[in-house]
């Protein structure tokens, strides 16, 4: 008899400990709506208060003293990379999400073998699972003094967090410039952005007080990775040279959270803000229904809305049709979308009222807004929104519009395999 209740006991705690495993495995975020006390009106992008609620809610202060380079796909983005990791005198700190073999990582390899040797610190933070660099790869450079871990290493033990990943892009050199953006370590990278297996993508170079916010955010990884919390003088570089001028921005660091998230709020108070125009471009773009319906809902009071996301060529099929379910909602109410042609879209950008904008890791899906580190500069700047704004607008030609009239006569295969994904796009 007492057996039996021990049995019983047992099966009831090991069923509830696997209810909590799946309950936080495709757990969302909470926030609904944005909203101000009773009939408060919410401050539209150009107000002072919309910069202090983004610096509130999403711990990211914004100041000025900034110098930004907005660097599209590879052909842009790589040779300037390796021009300042080359420059290298005290420190180079680079954190991945994709390392895999190929040119792209041979030199990057020689690159941090040769800083190394002439006695640059140089710190490699690889994720476990976005990662596959040969263990050759990774002994030579720990030979020649590089100091690398791997972050969130899967294991039984670790199956825990097997979901949350360090999707972070980032490179420092001497603490002074920063890049972030959707590049990794992969030829898939290399070229225009326009021509087939060369992925379009958007990232930053910055200097300013921003880069020790995402010197920062490599610390908290590399502390959960090695145990080693980091303090440092020439990681985190005085910036007051920098003085009033150049443009306001600064680096949000989204991190996993049981409750609401920096990324979610960032991204609801962006949307919320905008009063003329919205344009957000994502390579997975599978919004929940809250925020679907922030987007619909700035259509629907004027702003001109617009999506660009990737399209057939996108490499995860399972989130270009879980997206496309919802296509119709949006579209129906006055948002414009648009799907990338030419190859995979891979860019992360959001550009608002011709002043705000935003460019970096963070996808427009629940894996990034409750799973994932992620990290995203923020900037106030007519000429950088402005510049994304061109950007944007040039890859709309690249781009087949999605009509509702036609999408609506799609056929039942299609419909099929866009509602089967949706079903299980908490995790894609």
């Amino acid at each position: 008899m007492l057996a039996n209740i021990g049995f019983l006991i047992f099966g009831v705690v090991v069923s509830l400990l696997a209810l909590i495993g799946l309950l936080s495995a495709v757990r969302g975020t909470p926030v609904q709506r944005v909203s101000g006390l009773e009939n408060a009106r919410r401050p539209c992008i150009a107000d002072r208060a919309f910069q202090e609620g983004i610096e509130l809610v999403s711990r990211t202060p914004l100041t000025a003293g900034h110098t930004v380079e907005i660097l599209t796909n590879g052909d842009s983005t790589y040779p300037r990379l390796w021009e300042d990791l080359r420059s290298a005198r005290d420190t180079i700190t680079m954190q991945m999400y994709v390392c895999q073999p190929g040119r792209l990582a041979d030199k990057l390899r020689d690159i941090l073998l040769e800083r190394a040797r002439a006695g640059v610190r140089v710190l490699f933070l690889y994720d476990a699972f976005g990662s596959s660099l040969p263990k050759e790869y990774i002994e030579g450079l720990e030979g020649a003094g590089v100091k690398t871990a791997k972050f969130r290493p899967l294991s039984l033990l670790t199956a825990y967090k097997v979901q949350h990943r360090a999707h972070i892009r980032e490179v420092c050199v001497d603490g002074r410039i920063g890049y972030t953006g959707g590049f990794g370590i992969d030829d898939k990278w290399s070229g225009n952005g326009r021509t087939k297996g060369q992925w379009r993508d958007s990232n930053v170079r910055f200097e300013g007080p921003a880069v020790r916010q995402l010197q920062a955010a490599f610390v908290a990884c590399w502390a959960e990775a090695t145990g080693d919390l980091l303090v440092d003088d020439a990681l985190f570089c005085e910036t007051s040279e920098h003085g009033s001028g150049g443009s306001v921005a600064g680096l949000l660091h989204g991190s996993p959270s049981v409750g609401s998230t920096e990324a979610e709020r960032f991204f609801a108070l962006s949307i919320a803000g905008a009063q003329k125009t919205l344009f957000i471009t994502n390579s997975y773009f599978v919004p929940d229904d809250d925020f679907r319906r922030m987007i619909a809902d700035a259509a629907r009071r004027g702003v001109d809305t617009r999506i660009l996301t990737a399209g057939d060529e996108c490499d995860v099929k399972t989130t270009l049709y879980a997206g496309r379910s919802q296509y119709e909602e949006l579209l129906e109410a006055g948002v414009r979308i648009f799907e990338y042609r030419e190859t995979m879209m891979h860019a992360k950008t959001l550009v608002a009222d011709g002043l705000w904008s935003a460019v970096g890791s963070m996808n427009a899906d629940n894996r990034s807004m409750s799973f994932n580190e992620e990290t995203v500069l923020l900037m106030l700047d007519k000429q950088l929104a402005g510049t994304l704004e061109q950007h944007f607008h040039d890859d709309m030609a690249h781009s087949n519009e999605i009509a509702l009239e036609t999408f609506g006569q799609r056929g039942i295969w299609e419909r099929t395999k866009e509602h089967a994904t949706h079903l299980v796009w908490r995790v894609l």
